[in-house]
C-alpha cells in the first residue's frame, strides 16, 4: 500500500512540474457571460414590472369586490329588516286582527258542514288536470294528489270555491265574493282589498294567514296553499312550519321570523321563502301573518336589476349568496346572460349534468347550484376579507366574502369577478413586452449557444466524473483537454480520484476486519446500533436463559504446555463451544480463559429457551469429553443455568465490551459453586420448567434474597 501511495504522490508531484498551457482564460469566458446574464436581466426586469402590474390590479380589484360586498350586503340586510318591520306592524293591525279571528270562525263554521260530494270531485279533478300535471312537469318528480289536498272539509271547501275556479293567479286575487253564499265569502269581500293592497304596494309573491291550529284559513291569492294545514300532512316538517310553531310560542306580539329558501309545492315547487309574526292583541295570539317573499326580491338586490356594468361589476362581476347547504340562495349571473355558457362551465367545474339542465330549464340557480369553494367556507366560519380562489364555475376569481346578519338566516354574500378582467389592462402590456424581447432574445440565445458550446463541454465531462467518483467508482478520470482553468481542475480532479481510490481500499480493508472484530465480540444487533453511533447500548430482556460454565482441571492439563500450546488448545476448545452454541440456537455472550457465558431467548425469542440452555451445556460437557479422547486429557466442565431477567450492552465503548448482567447471570454462576463436581447444575426455576423432560437430582441449597433455594444437578 505504501508503493500504490507513493506512485499517486509522484504523478502529482510531475502534474505540478508541468508547464501552463494558455488560452482564453476563465475569466474572459465569464465576462462574455455576464453580458449574456445582463440581457436576460433586462427582460428579468420587465417579467417584475409585469408581475407588479398584475398584482396592482389584483389589489384594486379586490378593494373593489370588498366595496361592493360591503354596500349589497347592507341593502340586503337593510331590505329584509324593513320587510319584517312592515310585516309586525301589518300584523299589529285592527282590521288584521279583527279578520284573523272572524276568518277562523267562518273556517269553524264550514267545517262543521258537511262537503258536498260535486264540490270534491270538481276539486279533485282540478289536482288531476291541472295542478299535479304542472307540479310534476316543472318538479321532474312523482306526487300523490292524497298528500297535497287539504285534510279538512274547510280547506277543501274554500279549494274548490276559489283555487279550482281558476288557474290565473291574477283571476284569484280579483275575486271578492265568489256568489256562494258562505259566511267566509262575505268576509273575503270585506277584506280582500286590504290584503290585495299591500300585496300590489309593497310586491309580495302572497299574504296568508294562519289560525292558532296551523290551518292556513285566508290566502290573498288563493292559491294550492289556502286551506291547508301547517301542523300535518305533507308540510308539517317546512321550515314555514317550525317558523310558525316558534311563533305562536314564543308569547309576544312583535317576534317576526324569516325563514331560509324552501320549495313549496303550492308554487309548482318553486324556492319560496317567508317572514312570519304573530296577530295578537291583549286578549291573546290568534294566528300568524304569512308573506311569502318572492325569489325577485333577493335577486334584484344581487344581481344589480340586470345592470351589471353600470352598477360598477365590470364585465363577468357578480354577487350571490349561500345557505349552509352550500348552495345558491340568488341567482348566477352568467345563467342570466349566456345559459349555453354557464351550462358548459358548470358541467366543467363538477355540477351534475341534471342540475345544470333543471338550472337551464327554469332559468334559475337558487337551492340548486352547489357552491364550494375557500372563500364560501371561510365566510361560514364568520370570517369577512378577500382572496384568489376557484369559483363555482371552474375559473379563477377574486372574491370578497363575508356573513350575512339577518335575524335566523345563516347566510353568506359573496362579491366576484374573474381575475382575468383583473388582469385585461396588464396583459396587453405583457403582450408588447414579449413581443419586444423575443426579436432580442433569438440574437442573445445564438451568442449564448456558441459559448455554452464552448464552455459547459469540459465542465459537464468533469460533472459527469464527479457524479461517478460521488457514486463510489475512484477508477474514473476526467479527460483533460482545455488550455485554461477548467483543465487544471481536470487535472487536480483526477489527483483527487487516485487518492480516494487508495484510501477507499484501506478504508474497505480497515472496515471488514473492524466488521469481524465486532461480530465476535457482540450480538450482530448490537452491532448494528454501536456502528449507528449508539453511546449508551442497554437493553433489558425477560424469559431469558442464562448459562454461565468453567473448565475444571485445565490448569493440571495446562502445566506442561507451552504459551502457544496452551492458546490452541483453548481455541479448540472455543470453536467446539461455539459449535454447540449454534447447533442448539443459544447466543454465545462472552469468552474467557476456561469460562464460556451464553444465554439463550435474548436476541431471539424462544419458548423454549431453558431447554437449549440446558441442553448446550451438556453439548459442551459432550465437546470437552471429544477434546479429552483427542488429546489424552482429563478436563471437566462445571455449568449454571438460571432463568429470568437479564440486561445487555456495551459497557465500555473505549474498550468496547459487551456484557450481560442481572439476577439470572449471577444465579447462574452461584449455583454452580454448591459443589465442586463437575456437571450441569440449575436453579429451582430451571427445574420447575424441565423436570418433566430431564433428570435431576438436588445437590444443596442457596440463599436467594433472603431464602433458601434449592440446587439441582442434571443427570446423565
Amino acid at each position: 500500500m505504501s508503493e500504490i501511495q507513493e506512485a499517486v504522490e509522484q504523478t502529482r508531484a510531475e502534474r505540478l512540474r508541468s508547464p501552463r498551457r494558455f488560452g482564453i482564460s476563465i475569466q474572459s469566458k465569464l465576462l462574455l457571460m455576464m453580458l449574456v446574464t445582463a440581457l436576460i436581466t433586462a427582460l428579468v426586469v420587465g417579467i417584475i414590472g409585469v408581475v407588479n402590474g398584475r398584482q396592482s390590479l389584483l389589489q384594486a380589484t379586490q378593494a373593489h369586490m370588498t366595496s361592493i360586498r360591503e354596500m349589497r350586503a347592507h341593502e340586503i340586510e337593510q331590505s329584509l329588516t324593513a320587510l319584517q318591520q312592515y310585516v309586525v306592524a301589518l300584523s299589529e293591525r285592527e282590521s288584521v286582527i279583527e279578520s284573523t279571528k272572524q276568518f277562523d270562525a267562518a273556517w269553524d263554521e264550514l267545517e262543521a258542514q258537511p262537503l258536498a260530494p260535486e264540490r270534491e270531485q270538481a276539486l279533485g279533478a282540478f289536482y288531476d288536470d291541472v295542478f299535479i300535471p304542472a307540479l310534476e312537469e316543472r318538479s321532474g318528480a312523482d306526487f300523490d294528489k292524497v298528500s297535497l289536498l287539504p285534510h279538512t272539509d274547510a280547506g277543501k271547501y274554500l279549494q274548490s270555491v276559489y283555487t279550482a275556479s281558476t288557474a290565473e293567479s291574477a283571476e284569484r286575487l280579483a275575486i271578492t265574493d265568489p256568489g256562494d253564499g258562505s259566511t267566509y265569502s262575505r268576509l273575503n269581500a270585506q277584506y280582500q282589498h286590504i290584503y290585495k293592497s299591500a300585496i300590489e304596494s309593497l310586491g309580495y309573491q302572497d299574504l296568508l294567514v294562519a289560525n292558532e291550529h296551523g290551518d292556513i284559513v285566508y290566502s290573498a291569492y288563493k292559491g294550492e296553499d289556502l286551506g291547508i294545514s301547517l301542523t300535518e300532512g305533507a308540510y308539517a316538517n317546512s321550515l314555514l312550519t317550525d317558523a310558525f310553531q316558534r311563533v305562536m310560542t314564543s308569547g309576544s306580539s312583535s317576534v317576526v321570523i324569516t325563514t331560509d329558501f324552501e320549495r313549496w309545492q303550492p308554487s309548482e315547487n318553486r324556492p319560496n321563502m317567508w317572514v312570519v309574526s304573530s296577530i295578537a292583541d291583549a286578549d291573546g295570539i290568534y294566528g300568524a301573518l304569512i308573506v311569502q317573499v318572492p325569489m325577485a326580491t333577493i335577486n334584484d338586490l344581487t344581481t344589480a336589476g340586470g345592470e351589471w356594468e353600470e352598477q360598477g361589476f365590470g364585465d363577468t362581476g357578480e354577487v350571490y349568496l349561500v345557505g349552509t347547504d352550500d348552495l345558491m340562495r340568488s341567482n348566477s349571473r352568467l345563467l342570466l346572460d349566456d345559459p349555453e355558457e354557464f351550462a358548459r362551465r358548470s358541467r366543467s367545474a363538477g355540477t351534475a349534468t341534471a342540475t345544470v339542465d333543471q338550472m337551464q330549464e327554469h332559468g334559475g340557480s337558487i337551492l340548486l347550484q352547489p357552491i364550494v369553494s375557500s372563500a364560501v367556507e371561510a365566510a361560514q366560519r364568520g370570517e369577512s376579507g378577500v382572496t384568489v380562489n376557484r369559483d363555482y364555475l371552474g375559473g379563477e376569481s377574486v372574491s370578497a366574502y363575508q356573513p350575512l346578519q339577518i335575524g335566523d338566516l345563516d347566510w353568506v354574500i359573496v362579491a366576484r369577478s374573474d381575475t382575468s378582467e383583473a388582469y385585461a389592462a396588464v396583459n396587453e402590456f405583457t403582450r408588447n413586452l414579449i413581443l419586444s424581447a423575443l426579436a432580442l432574445l433569438l440574437l442573445v440565445s445564438l451568442a449564448a449557444l456558441l459559448l455554452a458550446q464552448t464552455f459547459s463541454r469540459p465542465i459537464r465531462r468533469l460533472a459527469g466524473a464527479v457524479r461517478e467518483v460521488a457514486a463510489g467508482d475512484y477508477a474514473v478520470r476526467a479527460p483533460v483537454t482545455g488550455r485554461d482553468e477548467v483543465g487544471d481542475l481536470g487535472s487536480a480532479f483526477n489527483d483527487m480520484a487516485e487518492s480516494l481510490q487508495f484510501k477507499q481500499q484501506l478504508l474497505e480493508e480497515e472496515k471488514a476486519e473492524n466488521d469481524r472484530i465486532m461480530r465476535t465480540l457482540m450480538p450482530e444487533e448490537v452491532a448494528e446500533r454501536y456502528r449507528a453511533g449508539e453511546d449508551a447500548i442497554a437493553q433489558s430482556h425477560k424469559n431469558v436463559s442464562v448459562m454461565f460454565a468453567e473448565l475444571t482441571d485445565f490448569d493440571d492439563y495446562a502445566r506442561d504446555l507451552s504459551e502457544q500450546e496452551e492458546i490452541t488448545a483453548l481455541n479448540e476448545l472455543m470453536r467446539l463451544f461455539d459449535e454447540a452454541a449454534k447447533k442448539t440456537g443459544v447466543e454465545s455472550v462472552r469468552t474467557l480463559r476456561g469460562g464460556y457465558l451464553a444465554s439463550s431467548g435474548l436476541m431471539v425469542p424462544r419458548v423454549d429457551a431453558v431447554r437449549r440452555a440446558v441442553q448446550f451445556a451438556r453439548e459442551m460437557r459432550a465437546a470437552v469429553g471429544r477434546f479429552n479422547d483427542q488429546h489424552g486429557a482429563s478436563i471437566d466442565l462445571r455449568a449454571g443455568v438460571d432463568s429470568g431477567t437479564v440486561t445487555s450492552g456495551v459497557v465500555s465503548r473505549a474498550s468496547l465490551a459487551y456484557d450481560l448482567w442481572g439476577d439470572a447471570v449471577n444465579l447462574s454462576q452461584r449455583v454452580r459453586t454448591v459443589t465442586t463436581e463437575p456437571g450441569v447444575y440449575v436453579s429451582d426455576a430451571v427445574h420447575g420448567r424441565l423436570q418433566e423432560t430431564v433428570g435431576f437430582e438436588q445437590v444443596g441449597t442457596l440463599e436467594v434474597d433472603g431464602t433458601e433455594q434449592a440446587v439441582w444437578r442434571v443427570i446423565g
